[in-house]
């Protein structure tokens, strides 16, 4: 069981011992006081004082021993039998309490350490028989009928701490079984992002080479060519040739292998403005509308990484909305807010329900989906988070990025 679930859980025991202590307390004071009945009080108010160390005891560091919980489910076994020993043994009704620790010990506990408690709450209970206090009750007190009564009301509580402890602690469950499904979701993913930044860092060797000698035969082209159509084919060719490279390029610094460079400071304004200029200028795309909503500029580190990123976010707005793309900038709190929003058909239903997961597109091509997967990845390795949504125009895709991960440092001068 991790950490978080176990804490919880141990949480819901202490409450638990809490209600445990005061129910004692109101049933000794109710059999002493009211029914007239002899107790050993000195003994009996001492269990009830382990029992609030152990509480206090929860809230320090002990509660992040491996055992911490098993310990303490054994010390309410212990302080039970106790307190059964001196109020009857065995022939106290409110035994059945006992159901209650076995209940709790069977989600909580490893089987084997759930059939040690099993085995010690037979053993104590078979240590009542003949080790216990003896009660004497007052004349024209009935023994049996007392019993039948105190075992309603024990049947009674044992159920609905059972009912209302055990919804909680399952609950409890769910949620760790969740994080570990989306932890496990999160390793596949991680795998797929690794195998497929081997094929793309191979694929861009393989094509640096043709592509770099593509474009020396269209210089030389250029230069020999004198019909204007020609050139001007040839500078359009050349463009597609140099954006070819520039994704090359990209992948290889996001794969970690051209990062000989030095960081890149920058500010956020200035990222801003130069990449909407490159975005625009290398698809020769006009109706990018940019607002910058960040306030006082900033000094951050440009990585190659989030350049990317963006502009493959970009490109998908531009696939479905080909006369207009938004791009918003804002500061919030200690975040960057980036968010691309297009007047397109916007996203399906089961698109937003998959945000972020690899082959999830409504495209209809083989190898889609992949650019918001990647995305998504990238953002959640820089501790931020995407979030898409349909807007009153189209699809709307929002990038937060803790600033703390691009802030400029010394050692990026």
């Amino acid at each position: 069981m991790d950490r978080a679930t176990d804490g919880r859980n141990l949480s819901l025991l202490v409450q638990l011992r809490w209600l445990a202590v005061g129910g004692q307390i109101a049933t000794i004071s109710f059999v002493h006081l009211v029914m007239g009945i002899d107790l050993p009080l000195v003994p009996m108010y001492a269990v009830l004082a382990v029992l609030i160390t152990m509480n206090l005891l929860s809230r320090t560091r002990f509660r992040n021993w491996r055992w911490a919980t098993a310990s303490e489910m054994v010390v309410d076994v212990l302080a039970l039998t106790t307190q059964l020993a001196l109020s009857g043994g065995a022939s106290n009704p409110f035994t059945i309490l006992y159901l209650l620790q076995i209940t709790l010990s069977a989600v909580l506990l490893p089987q084997s350490v759930t059939w040690g408690l099993v085995g010690l709450v037979v053993v104590m209970f078979s240590l009542l028989i003949p080790f216990h206090y003896t009660l004497t009750l007052p004349e024209g007190v009935e023994h049996f009928p007392l019993y039948i009564l105190g075992m309603f009301f024990g049947l009674v509580v044992d159920g609905v701490l059972i009912a209302a402890f055990m919804t909680r602690m399952m609950v409890n469950l769910r949620d760790r079984t969740e994080r570990l499904a989306k932890l496990h979701q999160r390793a596949l993913e991680e795998d797929q992002i690794v195998r497929m930044g081997l094929f793309a860092s191979g694929a861009a060797h393989e094509l640096g080479t043709p592509l770099a000698s593509i474009s020396v035969i269209l210089g030389d082209w250029r230069h020999s060519v004198t019909d204007p159509e020609q050139r001007e084919e040839i500078a359009a060719m050349q463009k597609a040739i140099d954006r070819c490279k520039a994704i090359v390029t990209g992948i290889l610094m996001t794969s970690g292998e051209a990062r000989g460079e030095a960081p890149h400071p920058t500010t956020v304004h200035r990222f801003v403005r130069e990449l909407a200029e490159d975005w625009s200028d290398l698809r020769d795309f006009t109706g990018l509308q940019v607002r910058n909503e960040f306030g006082d500029d900033m000094q951050i580190v440009l990585d190659e990484t989030l350049t990317q990123m963006l502009m493959n976010v970009l490109d998908n707005a531009h696939e479905v909305s080909p006369d207009w793309v938004g791009l918003t900038v804002r500061r919030d709190g200690d975040d960057l807010i980036l968010i691309v929003d297009d007047r397109g058909p916007g996203f399906a239903p089961e698109m937003l329900a998959d945000v972020g997961r690899p082959y999830r597109s409504t495209k209809g091509r083989p190898g889609r989906g992949l650019g918001l997967f990647l995305t998504v990845s990238a953002v959640r390795k820089l501790g931020g988070d995407v979030a898409v949504a349909n807007g009153a125009r189209g699809a709307e895709v929002t990038l937060r990025l803790p600033l703390e991960s691009l802030a400029l440092r010394r050692n990026d001068v």
